[in-house]
């Protein structure tokens, strides 16, 4: 029994944090990238394949991180779109209470996290999910856990509206907006063919353009799939080979080494209720698809030893505690210290040159500006 759902296990893995969901289902994994012998179970203790060889299998799954951002659909790149979505990302005012920012939850000193399980939010108050990085999330599908939104611009007009986050309205976000002239330049420079510059649809275009220039090349994981075959250890290519082998790049692959479709948590064995919470049914709150119930978004593996705690959850603290969880939790299979050791060495390969960012100098108030709602003490 044990070994039949290993081995459909195999076919189902969901990858080491992954969760996410298709459209009209949670997504069934292709397959894993198979091994160079069927009987090989590529224990660290194995040598690792030559590193050509592992260098074409993982080009076929994998793909180099672009130095640049992708040309966003609908809304073009110009510096003044980039300048305008910055400011706004660290402009607390967009908040009703004037005490949190975009980035308060997505901190671009922390890899785009606040590494907390869930992020504080409106008058002290916890969000339901941990925040995700917001590092190369221009690469994923959809944004959020539940892919509830299409894109970064969507994903921008959540928080600010949402009770547990910046509780604000759109109408109050663009009368504070229109109260400082500053602002209304800035506007008119990143729009200047819109008949009203000062909207809440271009504020989140502008959020959006600035978020898909936060990008990190550069890991040492790029230079190896760019051909630079040394740039692994021995440990970090048996991590890799395992990666591929026991199936978790059936969930985490491409560009983003996840973010690429939706599936269920707990395809073998449903975590603990601390880390799946039963009232979290995930996509399926979206989709009310049965097949969706518990089934997340896998998220992107880039900068992970960067991001804790892990999960949508946000209870695990340490990588090799999640490597571990999700060896069990979705291909059915103990991992041995040896083999969470080597995959885990692999997942620091992914982490890339952090962006710097120059917080700007906000735009003075004037006295139409609405002043902040009270949110009383913790």
């Amino acid at each position: 029994m044990r070994s039949a759902l290993t081995a459909v296990a195999f076919a189902l893995v969901l990858g080491l944090f992954g969760i996410a969901f298709l459209q009209g289902g949670a997504a069934e994994p292709p397959p894993a990238a198979p091994p160079t012998d069927a009987s090989d179970t590529t224990s660290p203790t194995t040598a690792p394949e030559t590193s050509d060889d592992l260098l074409v299998r993982a080009q076929a799954v994998f793909r180099p991180l672009p130095t640049e951002p992708p040309v966003l659909e609908g809304n073009p790149y110009s510096p003044e779109k980039e300048l305008l979505g910055r400011m706004l990302w660290f402009d607390p005012r967009l908040s009703s209470s004037w005490f949190i920012s975009c980035n308060s939850c997505h901190n671009l000193g922390t890899a785009g996290v606040d590494l907390q399980p869930r992020s504080i939010g409106h008058a002290w108050q916890r969000g339901g999910r941990n925040s995700p990085t917001v590092l190369n999330a221009v690469f994923n599908l959809a944004q959020f856990w539940d892919g509830r939104a299409e894109d970064l611009a969507a994903q921008a007009t959540g928080p600010i509206q949402d009770a547990l986050e910046m509780n604000n309205t759109p109408e109050r976000v663009i009368n504070t907006l229109m109260s400082m002239p500053r602002y209304v330049e800035l506007f008119e420079a990143a729009f200047p063919d819109a008949e009203e510059a000062v909207t809440f649809e271009n504020m989140a275009l502008a959020i959006e353009v600035f978020e898909s220039t936060l990008l990190t090349p550069g890991a040492r994981f790029d230079r190896f799939l760019e051909g630079d075959t040394a740039a692994l250890s021995d440990l970090e290519r048996q991590g890799l080979e395992l990666f591929m082998n026991r199936g978790c790049s059936g969930c985490h692959m491409g560009v983003n080494v996840g973010g690429t479709n939706y599936y269920p948590f707990g395809v073998i064995e449903r975590p603990d209720a601390e880390i799946l919470p039963p009232d979290d049914v995930g996509r399926f709150r979206i989709t009310n698809v049965e097949a969706d119930r518990y089934a997340f978004k896998s998220p992107t593996l880039r900068n992970i030893e960067l991001t804790p705690p892990y999960f949508h959850s946000g209870v695990v603290w340490e990588l090799a505690d999640a490597v571990r969880i999700m060896g069990s939790a979705q291909l059915g299979q103990e991992l041995t210290d040896e083999e969470v050791a080597a995959i885990t060495a692999f997942l620091r390969t992914l982490t890339g040159e952090q962006p710097v960012v120059e917080q700007p100098v906000l735009p003075p108030i004037t006295s139409p500006t609405p002043k902040p709602v009270p949110t009383g003490r913790p």
